[in-house]
């Protein structure tokens, strides 16, 4: 796909399939683990900033979001659906079970328990960039 034809349109149908997938992967490990039934909405969006991959917000009413990079799936999609997305269900737990502050930054020791339950490959607070370009190698 064109540069210009994929940041001027939405992500490509297949992609979206695929992010989907993960996350009623994630969403089934959630339940069976914590026996917690919770469903995040997933926006990809280019409302973030470009060095941010994801992000997730809860707002005032306790609504919780997946916001993820899509200009950032140009780059790599597995390493979106494959790291990113379970680091930012990792962020959702931590909103849901109200354990999220200024001063743990988001990134505990139970964040990291979390993102690892959740099947993330590697649980680190930043991206690793060899991770990005060893999968684009593959």
């Amino acid at each position: 796909m064109s540069d210009a034809k994929f940041f001027n349109n939405p992500l490509p149908h297949e992609v979206l399939v695929k992010i989907d997938k993960k996350a009623f992967e994630i969403q089934r490990t959630i339940y069976y683990k914590y026996g917690s039934k919770i469903k995040i909405p997933i926006i990809p969006t280019t409302k973030i900033p470009d060095n941010l991959y994801g992000l997730t917000t809860m707002d005032k009413s306790g609504e919780i979001k997946i916001l993820l990079n899509k200009n950032r799936f140009k780059e790599n999609e597995e390493y979106m659906i494959d790291y990113v997305l379970p680091h930012e269900y990792a962020h959702a737990m931590m909103f849901y079970y109200q354990d999220f502050t200024q001063n743990n930054g988001g990134h505990t020791k139970r964040w990291q328990d979390f993102c690892l339950a959740l099947g993330g490959k590697k649980c680190e607070r930043f991206v690793n960039y060899n991770d990005i370009l060893l999968q684009k190698v593959r």
